[in-house]
């Protein structure tokens, strides 16, 4: 099978400029200005934006969580990443305590396995760590190619770990030049102020929201970055929301040491006033919650400065019927929100078009950086010769306005209805075949692919 773009103004982290793309099998053949080739199939991509089909560092696809599975599995979650331009994925599997990394990846392959339509990754959650587990940390990296170890640092009677056992999996990673990413609010603060709202009578959700105030993100985050320093090891926040933690992130680089950081867009565009609408605000309980306008200027400045490398969306959508559990108890709603679909347009209708950020800024913050933090450029995360031809061809005037009635999450709401964008995904391209073309699925489920990743590097 061979494609050839036509006249498309390619965008990468670092160039621009209009060319053609000849692709044959799963890969880019050549770059250059009116190529005389004979292709399969010819798109015209005049006036268009061509750039790497995104990757989402950072979802939950039907994953186990208070009770209930996130409602989005590996078909229904990768097709609406998609439909959105995000051709590949990296999900988290969950150790359970008392049980071995292995028998945790296992499952989640199970459950991934031919269910597909982008390509995924792994990240692997300690929630247990002790010898056995620190004994399959070598096999993970080296043969299992997931160098990415995630940590939480709330969620105590389930998912946390205590600095002990987050200092010991720190050296371990390190030795493998792994790299451990970290949940960074202080759970015990967290757990003292729910139990203070509810013995207060206080259920609704916005007292999700007054439960984790910025200083319970900002102490763990420079915990975090401290015990990493001590370690060594390579280190990466996630889904950071606050002007404090950034700024304990920013201060690493007065003693030369490099943390990467992540953000998501419900942060960027959304503001704490969703949480001022009674039972509706269920729809955005998340954690960390999303915080005032300050926070969403402290978090644009930090991505352009390079403090912030990544845009993911944290997806963990939830049926409506299960988020009223908590209609009485604001503990009990389950965490997390659907935006695999959206974070493509939203960061270019909100970002680029308002000129918070540039093009190059935007294809590294929803692709590049991604790919070189976790191992996988440049095979993914570029426009290159021998790269997997993973392109979107976006166009820039497509005026349109995101709904639960034409998404594709398998989600009853959406966190962002009624949001009017500029600029749209019109036709994408995974390991060079269509898949989308305007909003019609030209792929099979099962043609998404396992990612084995490479080792971390120190500087991006």
């Amino acid at each position: 099978m061979s494609i050839l773009i036509k006249n498309g103004r390619i965008v990468t982290a670092t160039d621009d400029y209009v060319a053609d793309i000849y692709i044959e099998n799963e890969t880019v053949a050549q770059i250059g200005k009116n190529l005389n080739v004979s292709a399969d199939e010819v798109i015209d991509a005049t006036g268009k934006l061509v750039f790497p089909g995104g990757i989402d560092p950072h979802v939950h696809l039907e994953m186990p969580f208070m009770g209930s599975f996130s409602s989005d599995n590996y078909e229904t979650g990768t097709l609406a990443a998609m439909h959105g331009g995000t051709t590949t994925v990296i999900d988290f599997v969950i150790q359970s305590r008392g049980e071995s990394l292995r028998k945790a990846l296992d499952e989640w392959h199970g459950r991934a396995k031919n269910n597909c339509y982008g390509d995924y990754a792994f990240h692997i959650a300690v929630t247990d760590f002790n010898e056995n587990t620190k004994a399959e940390i070598k096999e993970m990296v080296e043969n299992e190619g997931i160098t990415s170890f995630k940590t939480f640092m709330a969620y105590k009677n389930s998912l946390m770990i205590d600095d002990k056992q987050m200092v010991g999996l720190m050296e371990e990673v390190k030795k493998y030049d792994g790299i451990v990413t970290t949940h960074a609010t202080n759970g015990e603060v967290i757990d003292y102020l729910v139990a203070k709202n509810l013995k207060a009578g206080n259920t609704s959700p916005l007292y999700h929201y007054l439960s984790q105030p910025e200083i319970t993100e900002s102490e763990a985050t420079g915990r975090f970055v401290d015990m990493a320093h001590q370690t060594g090891v390579n280190s990466y926040v996630v889904h950071m929301t606050s002007a404090d933690a950034v700024d304990k992130v920013r201060m690493t680089a007065r003693r030369n040491q490099k943390v990467f950081a992540e953000t998501c867009v419900q942060y960027l565009v959304l503001d704490a006033s969703v949480y001022e609408k009674g039972i509706e605000s269920a729809k955005w309980v998340m954690s960390p919650p999303i915080r005032e306008k300050k926070d969403q200027t402290a978090l644009w400045t930090a991505v352009n400065q390079g403090v912030i490398q990544t845009v993911a969306t944290d997806h963990c959508p939830f049926m409506w019927d299960e988020k009223l559990r908590g209609k009485d108890d604001f503990s009990k709603i389950p965490n997390g929100a659907p935006g695999i679909e959206h974070r493509l347009d939203l960061m270019y209708s909100e970002g680029v078009a308002k000129h918070k950020i540039t093009l190059n800024k935007f294809v590294d913050l929803t692709s590049t950086s991604s790919a070189k933090i976790f191992g996988m450029f440049p095979q993914k995360g570029t426009i290159a010769v021998g790269s997997d031809a993973d392109i979107v061809i976006f166009d820039t005037e497509k005026k349109h306005t995101i709904s639960a009635q034409t998404h594709h999450h398998h989600c009853d709401y959406s966190a962002y209805e009624g949001h009017e964008l500029t600029g749209k995904c019109e036709t994408v391209i995974i390991r060079g075949k269509v898949s989308i073309q305007n909003d019609k699925v030209l792929i099979n489920k099962g043609y998404g692919k396992y990612i084995k990743r490479n080792k971390a590097p120190r500087i991006v």
